[in-house]
């Protein structure tokens, strides 16, 4: 059973549309023994990181994420919940993140250093590099998927990146350490390489539970 964290924020119908294609079963909650008694916990986002954060204090979710995260079950952070995953963002003003992995939360500055501009949101399909081996990416191959931010992170240790693309700036797309997963674009929205991404992380959560 995959947790998909209700808090408020979430492209909830898209993600669960995309479980049940792929066959998943799934719950959509914000009771925190339900999450907890996941095999593997969603976290969903869209909009701005310090309402998110804001919302997840409040109902008592940052300590329950946190004490899954412990379990070592897998977690995956999706748009705006992969950037929460990490240190702070300085979107409207600082705000500390879950600081499950390193980095920060940065706004596409609009301008190159040539002083050229671009367009801010990054809205569009962009082509995924693997940088790192990982079971996420086990089997796939390079292809573009469906961006939509206005925020990067900046992982401040490379272990951390598993894939990136480029937007006038480095973007950290699909990240991971432990039981920890991110995907910055929406797989859901991703056409194949999206769907095979979430695949692997729901094979991932199967081999989890087999050794339990």
């Amino acid at each position: 059973m995959i947790g998909i964290v209700d808090y408020g924020m979430g492209n909830l119908f898209s993600v669960s549309k995309a479980l049940e294609r792929l066959g998943a079963e799934y719950m959509i909650t914000s009771d925190k023994q339900a999450l907890m008694s996941s095999d593997a916990l969603l976290l969903p986002g869209v909009g701005a990181f310090r309402d998110a954060m804001l919302r997840l204090n409040e109902d008592g979710l940052t300590e329950t994420i946190h004490k899954f995260a412990k379990t070592g079950k897998p977690l995956l952070g999706i748009c705006l919940g992969m950037q929460l995953l990490f240190e702070d963002s300085d979107e409207n003003g600082f705000t500390e993140g879950l600081k499950l992995l390193p980095g920060s939360v940065r706004r596409f500055p609009g301008n190159t250093a040539e002083g050229e501009s671009y367009k801010v949101p990054h809205m569009g399909w962009n082509k995924l590099q693997f940088v790192k081996e990982s079971p996420l990416l086990e089997g796939l191959n390079e292809d573009f998927v469906y961006f939509v931010h206005s925020y990067f992170v900046n992982a401040k240790e490379s272990d951390v990146l598993l894939a990136k693309a480029s937007y006038h700036e480095e973007v950290s797309a699909v990240v991971g350490r432990g039981n920890i997963f991110g995907m910055q674009f929406h797989p859901e929205k991703s056409s194949k390489l999206g769907m095979a991404l979430l695949t692997n992380f729901l094979k991932l959560v199967q081999e989890r539970k087999a050794v339990q």
